[in-house]
């Protein structure tokens, strides 16, 4: 009987979270389960991958201000482009964390607010 590595368990459940939000921009339940995931997984990740789930954590918060602060703003007509910027900033954080990921590094830049180089 084949056994999946922890590891490898761990780094398709990373990849799970990263399509998630993804999906979020469509139906934003997703991006809160993408979140938990990424909490419940980190434990018993190596610490290449945790470095994953700490910029997936991090791009969830920083995400939901920038939908806040773009919802507010909504009366106005800034808050439709940051709500726009979010959206591309959103794609670009979850392409490059995928990329990342599937060449088995870690995260080059997790404390970032933009996407890591």
């Amino acid at each position: 009987m084949n056994q999946i590595e922890p590891s490898t368990s761990t780094a398709s459940n990373a990849k799970v979270v990263y399509i998630l939000y993804l999906v979020s921009i469509v139906v934003g339940l997703t991006g809160l389960i993408g979140v938990i995931m990424a909490y419940v997984y980190r434990q018993d990740a190596a610490d290449w991958l945790r470095s994953h789930y700490r910029f997936q954590i991090r791009t969830f918060w920083i995400g939901l201000l920038y939908v806040l602060v773009g919802m507010l703003l909504s009366t106005v007509f800034i808050g439709f482009l940051i709500l726009l910027f979010w959206v591309v900033w959103l794609i670009i954080r979850c392409v490059k964390g995928l990329q990342q990921l599937e060449r088995g590094a870690p995260v080059s830049d997790v404390e970032t607010w933009l996407w890591p180089k």
